[in-house]
């Protein structure tokens, strides 16, 4: 039986120069990038010509690239950091963010007594752009958290409409871009963005390693405290195979970019198609101008078919989720949905069905058939 991977949203295939890179790396360039002896110096090397791999394809300075464990540690720094240390006084988010954003600024709220507001959806999972500028309109020291493409729907935000606005009226801006750093360009010379967070094993690096953007003379201050490693920001011995593989992963990504995109694009738009021909009454929750790589449908299934979709599925070699795979386990429906979703349809199975360039039409059709079964 052939196994179907489609859940590319949840984390991605090591591309095999990324593994080459890694194990090169394990194997030859041991030493800690602390150390001055010529190991050290060796390390240490790959550890800055990694930094300025990746602040390249961003149009970031080096000096602007921290090195994390994951998307959600550098969403946990920024946030706290900026109400601890830059004196934010109130967030605005939406509903629709990750956990790891959406947690923190309630963790924040109970300890500091900051305000946060969270900024309306429109049906189709979009920030109401319009209800933004309303809660910008106050004086209180701000900061906007808004990703940039939901990992869930795939709704897409103007990073540099909404940079403008916040800039426009003097608010820090940060936004997890977790679901579209490696799989679309961002040019951070030109975008009014404080912060942006990115994790390697979501464009085809490895787990356990990612990175902020921190705009220079921003004063963010550490979450953690130990050594001087990351200009002192981020304590703690650098993982150096990891992050040699985060750029790597980085630069073919985006060197194969536009070549991957049509291809994945073309299997979302047969993907869609086929849908129609065999579910006619399915919908898609976002809209059909979502991002390239996610697909979030509704099923015209009964309810009862819900709890077992995913099972059933599985049973069938095909990997696909109902919604983060951080919440895989949860009985309760994707909070994402349910900002834009009836009771009544979030009752019925919707599958986020994410795609790769490793993605074929056999892999659709497989889908397809397994879907008919049901």
């Amino acid at each position: 039986m052939k196994k179907v991977y489609l859940d590319n949203a949840s984390t991605t295939a090591l591309r095999p120069e990324v593994i080459q890179e890694m194990t090169k790396v394990l194997t030859e360039d041991y030493g800690n990038p602390s150390s001055t002896h010529s190991l050290g110096r060796s390390a240490k090397n790959i550890l800055e010509l990694s930094r300025k791999a990746i602040a390249k394809n961003l149009g970031a300075t080096a000096q602007e690239i921290i090195f994390t464990s994951c998307g959600t540690e550098a969403n946990n720094w920024i946030l706290r950091s900026a109400v601890k240390d830059l004196k934010v006084k109130r967030i605005i988010t939406s509903k629709i963010e990750h956990h790891a954003v959406l947690h923190t600024a309630l963790v924040l709220e109970k300890e500091f007594g900051i305000q946060i507001d969270y900024v309306a959806i429109k049906p189709n999972g979009e920030i109401d752009i319009t209800n933004l500028v309303e809660l910008l309109s106050h004086e209180t020291k701000t900061l906007v958290s808004l990703m940039h493409v939901n990992n869930e729907t795939g709704t897409i935000l103007d990073l540099e409409r909404v940079g403008r606005i916040c800039k426009e009226h003097s608010a820090l801006f940060h936004s997890d871009t977790v679901q579209s750093v490696g799989k679309t360009a961002i040019d951070l010379q030109n975008l009014s963005v404080d912060f942006i967070v990115a994790s390697a094993h979501k464009f085809h690096g490895p787990k356990g390693v990612g990175f902020a953007f921190i705009r220079k003379n921003s004063g963010l201050q550490p979450l953690f405290f130990g050594g001087e490693q990351e200009k002192g920001l981020r304590a703690g011995t650098e993982a150096l195979h990891q992050i040699a593989g985060m750029a790597k992963a980085l630069e073919v990504s985006y060197s194969k970019l536009e070549m991957e995109r049509i291809h994945i694009l073309e299997l979302k738009n047969y993907l869609i198609s086929q849908l129609e021909i065999e579910f006619p009454s399915f919908s898609i929750n976002g809209g059909v101008d979502g991002f390239y790589t996610v697909l979030n449908v509704l099923l015209p299934f009964a309810a009862d078919k819900t709890a077992m979709i995913l099972f059933h599925l599985d049973m069938k070699g095909i990997a696909v989720s109902r919604g983060s795979a951080c919440q895989s386990g949860s009985v309760k429906p994707s909070h994402v949905l349910a900002e834009i979703l009836s009771d009544e349809d979030l009752k019925k199975p919707s599958l986020r069905i994410s795609f790769s360039h490793s993605n074929t039409r056999e892999d659709i059709n497989l889908l397809i058939d397994a879907l008919k079964t049901i």
